[in-house]
């Protein structure tokens, strides 16, 4: 029977000598010297609350290490506390990572989340992916597939819910928390130029997607800035062969001293691409990737890249949904900026490493 401040389970028979039993409201209530109302006020933000009351209640709960029950807390609310996810690309790193993001963003706040990976960039699997979250009475739901095509057909469509894209462009013309790409672009470049290359080539991500669009721009912008000479965009799909592909053909101009590559993976394929022409990493050619995936820092040579924080954006896409649900208008939160992070796959035009990070 729950409690009745509403949400909690209450706990088993077996008094002290049995198995920890998890703590229920009223064992919060009761050490906070509060009642299982204020308790509940507490944890569900209410304003009426003093805040040195707030403090013991949640001084409580994590001495209790009290966890609500999203469940019982549904139940009594009528609403369904389910946050839906809508991703295509599950499989790479920055997607998944993203995931995780929104999945531990929403657990804290006390929401279910439901996941539906669609099978390709159709307006059928689209419609079939969100009519499944409708279905289950999602609150809301955050995109996390930041392709033109897929936030295109899922502007066109009307789900009855609020919806926010995870890692898109605030361009999209719907809520987003992203990167700010063209930043992460521009400062990926500028290290290249700074280090003496005359100019930078780059291996872009596929057209459809917001971030490889942002990371070209960026270096389009830090060419300009330079007067340097752009070189003709060579593209992949993230992967590493189409790395390797792309890698074969710059590996041809031998002028080459310089590559910006749009994520880590397409790096790791354009790193074997030179060297199997007979290039020397950096001595040869400096290569600066993007995303800084676990395994980045242990290529050879290790891979000097942008970190983008994914799972912070998964954070704030859910803290911004969960806001539109409270009623707040605001469609937008702060870019993440992606932070540089030096390793040994740069070094001076003259091909001696200096150390040099600017």
């Amino acid at each position: 029977m729950s409690d009745s401040g509403g949400g909690d389970t209450a706990a088993p028979p077996g008094g002290e000598h049995a198995a920890r039993v998890p703590a229920v409201m009223s064992d919060v209530a009761r050490v906070a010297g509060v009642s299982a109302m204020t308790v509940s006020r507490v944890l569900n933000n209410h304003p009426s609350v003093r805040p040195e009351t707030r403090r013991r209640v949640l001084d409580a709960v994590e001495e209790l290490e009290y966890r609500r029950n999203p469940a019982a807390r549904a139940l009594v609310t009528r609403r369904s506390l389910t946050v839906g996810v809508v991703a295509f690309d599950a499989t790479l790193y920055g997607q998944a990572a993203t995931i995780r993001g929104v999945e531990h963003a929403a657990r804290d706040a006390g929401y279910f989340v439901s996941i539906a990976s669609g099978k390709s960039i159709d307006a059928r699997s689209i419609a079939e992916v969100t009519e499944s979250l409708v279905a289950q009475s999602v609150e809301g739901v955050v995109v996390v597939a930041p392709r033109a095509s897929v936030l295109q057909e899922l502007r066109d469509r009307t789900l009855g819910v609020p919806m926010v894209v995870a890692g898109g462009s605030q361009r999209s013309g719907l809520p987003s928390a992203g990167a700010d790409q063209e930043a992460g672009g521009r400062r990926a470049t500028k290290h290249l130029l700074f280090r003496g290359h005359r100019t930078v080539w780059h291996v872009a991500g596929p057209e459809d997607w917001d971030d490889a669009r942002g990371r070209l721009v960026g270096w389009q912008s830090a060419l300009a800035d330079a007067g340097a000479v752009e070189p003709r965009v060579i593209r992949g799909d993230w992967s590493a062969a189409s790395g390797f592909r792309a890698g074969v053909e710059i590996s041809r101009h031998r002028d080459l001293t310089a590559v910006f590559v749009a994520n880590d993976q397409m790096a790791l394929g354009v790193i074997l691409a030179l060297k199997q022409a007979g290039r020397r990493i950096p001595d040869d050619v400096s290569i600066v990737g993007f995303d800084d995936i676990p395994e980045a820092a242990f290529y050879d040579p290790p891979l000097t890249t942008m970190r983008q924080d994914f799972e912070e954006m998964g954070r704030r896409s859910t803290q911004l949904l969960l806001g539109l649900l409270d009623g707040n208008e605001d469609g937008s939160s702060p870019l993440v900026i992606p932070e540089f992070v030096g390793r040994l796959s740069t070094a001076d035009a003259a091909g001696r490493p200096t150390g040099v990070t600017r």
